[in-house]
C-alpha cells in the first residue's frame, strides 16, 4: 500500500479502532491511545496491508488485542522465582536503579497527551520529518513543531524536578 492510499484510509481505520477498543472496555482516553498504537502499527505494515482483505478487520482485531493486554497488564498476577537471576545478572542496585529509571520515565511519557506521545514517538524513534507526522496526522507542520517542543519541555522539567528531589 502505498503511503498516499494509507493516509486516506487512515480516519476512517482510526474511528474504527476507538470504537473496537471503547466495546471490549477501554475508556475515552484509553481508546484514544489504542487506536493511535494501532494507526502506528498499521502505518509500520503499510507496504504488506495488501495482503489483507479487509484492514477494517484488521485495525479492530489489533485494537480487540491492545485492548485486552491493557486489561490484563493492569492486574499483573506475581510470579514465583521472579529474582531468581540476582547473581547472574549483575549488581542488584543497579538494576534496580535502572528498572526504577526507565519506570520513571515510561510512567511519564505515558502522562504525555496521546498526540504529544505519538508525535514524540514517530519523530524520535521512527525518525520521521514534520512534515511525514503533519501529513498522518492531519495536522499543520507548525503544530507538529509545537506539540513536539511541549513534549520535550514537559519531560525536561519532569527530569528537573526529579534530579533536585533527589539532592
Amino acid at each position: 500500500m502505498t503511503d498516499i492510499a494509507f493516509e486516506l484510509q487512515a480516519r476512517q481505520l482510526r474511528q474504527k479502532a476507538v470504537e473496537a477498543s471503547r466495546s471490549y472496555g477501554a475508556g475515552y482516553t484509553e481508546a484514544e491511545d489504542i487506536a493511535q498504537d494501532v494507526m502506528l502499527r498499521l502505518w509500520q505494515m503499510r507496504h504488506d496491508l495488501e495482503r489483507y482483505h479487509s484492514l477494517e478487520a484488521v485495525t479492530v482485531q489489533a485494537a480487540r488485542r491492545l485492548t485486552l493486554n491493557l486489561h490484563r497488564r493492569q492486574s499483573p498476577l506475581p510470579l514465583a522465582g521472579q529474582d531468581s537471576c540476582s547473581s547472574v545478572c549483575g549488581d542488584p542496585s543497579q538494576q534496580l536503579e535502572e528498572r526504577e529509571n526507565e519506570l520513571w520515565l515510561q510512567q511519564r511519557l505515558d502522562r504525555l497527551p496521546s498526540t504529544q506521545h505519538a508525535i514524540l514517538y514517530m519523530r524520535q524513534v521512527e525518525h520521521r520529518s514534520s512534515a511525514e507526522i503533519s501529513r498522518l496526522l492531519d495536522i499543520s507542520e507548525a503544530s507538529v513543531r509545537t506539540l513536539l517542543s511541549r513534549a520535550r519541555r514537559s519531560l525536561l522539567e519532569e527530569i528537573k524536578k526529579r534530579n533536585q528531589s533527589l539532592r
